[in-house]
């Protein structure tokens, strides 16, 4: 059976900053090659940090230039990851010390390691994070992989829950008809894969594929669970409005979810056009 074909592949090189649009992805059991290769550590909590925290991140755009990345700042001004100041140089443009950070081995736990101390107003901590008011739902936390609530990613990766985010055009169009006013851009929502004639029962066709195993190129994906949004929907950046309407539309027509997580069970190539296809 086949569940749709890819309309587009996307690279991020640095965590929360803006990525880059490929033809071609080598996929490894960590995700997309080159995927957040690298992340920053803020300097004054000494915790990994990205989009969520800072939102300006979001501003800035990264793109892979042969083994390190080059990094756009807002002013258009651009630096190589391996540049000895690259560092400060984002400090500057975001206004607080971090230091960029290359992966390491998942066997670095302690690099990993989550050092944010917990909030004392859980609840009001997790609504801000995923942009939601009094009257919403939050997302339900325990379907997720304990790791996430000990290590600030994965070990062995920047991402926050699973190596991919496979979503689909057909859901991204029946959200802009529900909020016409609003942009559900691509941008906001940083897929990895997306995914085009995506075929499923309901408007977001992808949450009918939790549970498979998919085929796609050279690659077998396993759907795990729909992929809640946070605030990094709303933000604005480039030529994007911010837009709490967004969030709330997204609440409304798709239970706050957009997209799905996925785990590489079978490394492999994937290409632009490649069908997925029901591997179970």
């Amino acid at each position: 059976m086949t569940l749709g074909t890819v309309q587009q592949l996307y690279r991020y090189p640095v965590k929360s900053m803006g990525g880059e649009a490929i033809r071609t992805a080598v996929l490894g059991k960590l995700g997309i090659e080159g995927d957040r290769a690298w992340a920053l550590r803020d300097e004054e909590t000494g915790h990994m940090t990205g989009g969520k925290r800072i939102p300006a991140l979001m501003r800035f755009a990264a793109r892979t230039s042969g083994d390190a990345a080059e990094i756009t700042l807002p002013d258009g001004t651009t630096i190589s990851t391996d540049a000895a100041d690259a560092s400060e140089a984002i400090s500057d443009a975001l206004g607080r010390k971090v230091s960029l950070q290359a992966l390491r081995p998942p066997e670095d736990l302690d690099f990993y390691r989550q050092r944010a101390t917990p909030p004392e107003d859980i609840e009001r901590y997790l609504r801000d994070l995923f942009a939601r008011t009094p009257d919403e739902p939050l997302p339900d936390m325990g379907k997720f992989p304990k790791e996430i609530f000990r290590f600030s990613s994965p070990p062995g990766s920047f991402v926050d829950v699973a190596p991919l985010m496979v979503m689909s055009q057909a859901g991204l169009d029946h959200l802009q008809a529900r909020a016409p006013r609003s942009r559900f851009d691509v941008r906001r929502f940083r897929p990895s894969f997306l995914v085009d004639d995506a075929q499923g029962e309901g408007a977001i066709p992808e949450y009918d594929w939790t549970g498979r195993r998919v085929r796609v190129g050279g690659a077998v994906l396993e759907i795990t669970t729909d992929c809640p949004r946070c605030v990094m929907a709303t933000v604005g950046f480039a030529d994007l409005p911010k837009d709490p309407k967004v969030m709330r539309t997204i609440v409304a027509e798709a239970g706050g979810s957009l997209g799905v997580y996925a785990n590489v069970v079978e490394p492999g190539t994937v290409s632009v056009g490649d069908t997925l296809e029901c591997a179970d």
